[in-house]
């Protein structure tokens, strides 16, 4: 899909950002374009942070690879820690030594109390990966006071005919769509000539079950935000129907 070129615009505060929505409803085509119309929003990855300490060998990489190594999943406040160490090395919170977890971090403490959120519009952020549970969400409540969570609403129906007709290069994570989106060549990546593929759980049976397995744990965290206060929904069926929208509500926010 070709990304509409838009002026940049300008935040007045910052935004603390989270985008929910189901496999396959485009919150990567939503970051890029969000990011390339609000500059001062910087995308940070649960995953590619924990990857990036694990490499480092950081106190907090050193515990997570300890887990993974004997097939554990990484716990909720092992990642709370990480996040909030990167955003305060960032400088967008403000907060006690000790949370520092990120790259240049040599201790943890465990968390306990709130660190003070930056509202300077540089201090934004989109964050992505992580929450993706009610109990994750309350973690991070307990360190970052995130100020609007977007729930992309796309019907399954289009989803499912989405990914039916989806094509990865896989070296580059290019994606192309038979319907709205085709190679110039068929089967072959137009930047590179190499073949392209599908995913293995591209199967429209494979990935009902995914949506619905979605559905029932995303539920209780759409509903943790909106009883907070910060939850907006956005509907739609195309990348392109929801971007304006999107766009529209972070400017009537925090432009």
């Amino acid at each position: 899909m070709l990304i509409p070129t838009t002026a940049a615009a300008r935040l007045r505060r910052a935004a603390r950002v989270i985008l929910v929505g189901p496999p396959g409803c485009g919150k990567g085509t939503q970051t890029t374009r969000i990011l390339n119309r609000y500059p001062q929003l910087t995308a940070l990855s649960s995953g590619d942070l924990l990857r990036q300490n694990v490499r480092a060998g950081t106190p907090i990489g050193l515990e997570a690879e300890s887990i993974m190594e004997m097939g554990g999943l990484v716990h909720d406040s092992l990642m709370v820690k990480l996040i909030v160490g990167e955003l305060s090395r960032r400088g967008y919170l403000e907060s006690k030594p000790t949370h520092a977890a990120g790259l240049i971090s040599a201790s943890f403490s465990s968390v306990s109390s709130p660190s003070n959120s930056s509202d300077l519009p540089s201090a934004s952020f989109l964050l992505d990966g992580f929450p993706r549970t009610q109990g994750q969400a309350k973690k991070l409540d307990e360190e970052v006071s995130v100020n609007f969570v977007v729930n992309i609403d796309v019907p399954p129906e289009a989803i499912i005919e989405r990914i039916s007709n989806r094509l990865v290069h896989t070296p580059s994570g290019r994606i192309y769509n038979l319907t709205w989106n085709p190679p110039k060549v068929s089967g072959i990546d137009d930047i590179t000539g190499e073949p392209l593929t599908r995913r293995p759980d591209d199967c429209p049976e494979t990935f009902k079950k995914r949506l619905e397995a979605y559905r029932r744990e995303t539920e209780p965290l759409l509903e943790h935000y909106d009883k907070a206060g910060v939850l907006w929904t956005v509907k739609g069926e195309t990348s392109d129907e929801i971007t304006p929208l999107l766009e529209g509500e972070i400017k009537r926010r925090f432009g």
